[in-house]
């Protein structure tokens, strides 16, 4: 299974983008999404280490709050029942 993680750009440097989402940053290729339109502020969904897709501010929201929904769901599967 594949993960993509939003991503906000806030810096742009050629074919390299300083990303952050949730408070971490990361550098980012945009050597796949070469022939779009990038600017800071957009938002990318990135998997391992490059941008795979520009999307929009609200997609990028859903997506926080859906691997929020799973982060908690699975920490609450990790806690025994008896504990």
């Amino acid at each position: 299974m594949c993960l993509a993680i939003p991503m906000q750009i806030i810096e742009i440097d050629g074919y390299v983008a300083r990303c952050e989402a949730k408070g971490v940053r990361r550098e980012v290729s945009l050597f796949m999404l070469q022939d779009e339109e990038l600017a800071i502020d957009d938002f990318v969904m990135v998997h391992v280490g490059y941008a795979i897709q520009k999307v929009t501010e609200k997609d990028a929201r859903s997506s926080w709050e859906l691997l929020d929904e799973i982060l908690v769901a699975t920490e609450n599967d990790s806690v025994p029942e008896d504990a």
